[in-house]
């Protein structure tokens, strides 16, 4: 963690890692008291997990679009894609922006922006609709996230250092998982579900925002507002061998995660037709939880082990998809998942500290934002490609070369992590 006067970096929204340096841990007037600090921190708390919800609602839903609309597999990717790639964008750009105009501006502003993608997602009549307002949805998500994460840095408590810090970690994963339960369980429950996940999202954005209106800034503004939306990207040669090391993991456990997030609905009516229509959204579900209950158990652990144990739980939960796809059934399908959820936590969250270790401050920045791109892209660009192939070849076969690559990516990580000398990469 970066110390108090240094400053706290804006956090991605599925690890407490920093995106773009900022003013966080500055003394701010609302740093008085441990009750004064509670309040906003339970606030921004909830609008991290809310906004990691809306990310992954649309999950469940997917097959509703494709029947509806007769939709095919490779728009169901692009249309996830559209969410993430936005996402990155705008972490690159306007992650920092609340450093110079205010955490509370930017987020009040982000989180009207996240209610009125949620409204065009609810009134969607095509897949044109659903693309655009993924594309808003990223967008806002992207300023919103680095906001709310960096205004839980900026109430960071000397009398209880890191809160902040595990915070900005567990409720990314957790609000994933609760955003695709809730939407998957609303299928049965609801006349229309593809327009009350939505709505129930909009109204908890606006009261959000409002609320956040109210509440007391917590940062200091800083001139270079302009300046700041020029994205910066570098990985000094302190954090280089360690991406090397680790790279072909990261982008196995981003792969996993952006096929489970777009056709894992799919897979599971590949795998067992005739279950209900819940349980496509439960096999994400089980990812998001997997990851979060992962974030939370190794916290402690040396970053190198746990990159290491994430990439070797990779190679398991190929081959239990791989077996679902052979007539193993869903049983199997969801213990893959679930160990991809065990690796996805696991990577990120190792693979980042090994990056950053004793990395100057000025360094952080351009680091985590080159870590970014490589894992948006891995989550984006495969989903795209097995969206692609599905048309062509089908979903099974386009299954088994994921799972085949995804473990053959982990493999030569593990490789790697194992041949490095031990004082070369943090333990």
């Amino acid at each position: 963690m970066p110390s108090a006067t240094s400053g706290a970096p804006a956090q991605c929204p599925y690890t407490a890692v920093p995106l773009r340096e900022t003013t966080a841990g500055r003394t701010a007037p609302l740093r008085e008291t441990t009750a004064n600090r509670t309040a906003p921190l339970v606030l921004y708390a909830s609008v991290l997990t809310t906004l990691l919800a809306a990310s992954s609602a649309p999950t469940p839903l997917y097959p509703l679009y494709q029947n509806q609309w007769g939709l095919s597999a490779l728009t169901i990717t692009v249309i996830f894609s559209a969410y993430s790639l936005t996402l990155l964008l705008a972490l690159l750009t306007v992650g920092a922006l609340s450093d110079h105009l205010g955490r509370r501006p930017v987020l009040v502003g982000a989180l009207v922006l996240e209610a009125v993608s949620m409204v065009l997602l609810a009134t969607a009549d095509g897949a044109g609709a659903l693309i655009a307002a993924r594309v808003l949805q990223g967008a806002s998500t992207g300023a919103a996230t680095s906001a709310s994460g960096a205004a839980l840095l900026d109430l960071d408590d000397p009398l209880r250092p890191g809160r902040s810090a595990l915070t900005n970690s567990i409720t990314p994963v957790a609000g994933m998982a609760g955003g695709v339960l809730v939407s998957t369980l609303l299928i049965p429950l609801s006349p229309a579900p593809t327009v009350t996940v939505y709505l129930l999202l909009a109204a908890l954005f606006v009261a959000q925002a409002a609320a956040v209106a109210f509440t007391a800034e917590s940062g200091h503004r800083r001139p270079g507002a302009l300046r700041s939306l020029l994205p910066r990207l570098g990985v000094p040669p302190s954090a280089r061998r360690a991406l090397l090391t680790v790279g072909t993991g990261v982008v196995a456990v981003w792969a996993l995660g952006g096929l489970y997030s777009s056709l894992g609905p799919a897979l599971v009516r590949l795998v067992a037709p005739g279950t209900p229509r819940t349980a496509g959204g439960m096999v994400f579900f089980t990812v998001s939880a997997a990851a979060a209950l992962t974030v939370w158990t190794l916290r402690r652990t040396a970053p190198t082990t746990a990159a290491t144990g994430g990439c070797l739980a990779v190679i398991p939960s190929a081959a239990l998809s791989l077996g679902a796809l052979h007539g193993a059934g869903p049983l199997a399908l969801f213990g893959g998942a679930a160990l991809a959820g065990i690796a996805f936590g696991a990577v990120s969250q190792g693979a980042l500290r090994m990056m950053l270790g004793s990395l100057d401050e000025r360094d952080r920045a351009t680091t985590v934002a080159a870590y970014y791109v490589l894992s948006y892209l891995a989550m984006s660009l495969p989903a795209i490609a097995a969206g692609a192939a599905t048309q062509h070849y089908g979903l099974r076969i386009a299954s088994y070369a994921y799972a085949v690559g995804a473990a053959v990516l982990a493999a030569a990580a593990v490789a790697a992590l194992t041949a490095s000398p031990r004082d070369a990469l943090p333990r």
